[in-house]
């Protein structure tokens, strides 16, 4: 499935107060990406790293909730998931050809 497609079906199931336009997606996202991590870090303690099976289908479910959110920001902020991400790989590439991929700061 491609990104565009995916975020106009994903918007069929956006229910949330119209007044919460922004924050609702932001808070969604930030909450379900923190289920990621600590996915990460109950693997770190409880199975000393290893992924196990079960815990790689919990963290699919978790991450598909971060593209819902994802998907749904970008919509509110009239922003597209494709044009988001080719400016990321473009971003990316940059960084790597000029050996800038390591380090902190957005504009390196």
């Amino acid at each position: 499935m491609d990104l565009g497609h995916y975020q106009r079906l994903s918007r069929r199931t956006a229910e949330y107060p119209r007044e919460a336009w922004l924050t609702y997606p932001a808070l969604g996202l930030a909450g379900e990406a923190g289920e990621v991590a600590e996915h990460v870090k109950k693997a770190i303690r409880d199975d000393a790293g290893e992924i196990t099976d079960e815990r790689r289908a919990a963290m699919a479910k978790e991450l598909g909730d971060v593209l819902w959110y994802t998907a749904q920001l970008a919509t509110e902020l009239g922003l597209e998931l494709e044009d988001i991400a080719r400016a990321n790989l473009e971003k990316l590439r940059s960084r790597q050809r000029r050996g800038m991929l390591s380090g902190s700061g957005d504009e390196r």
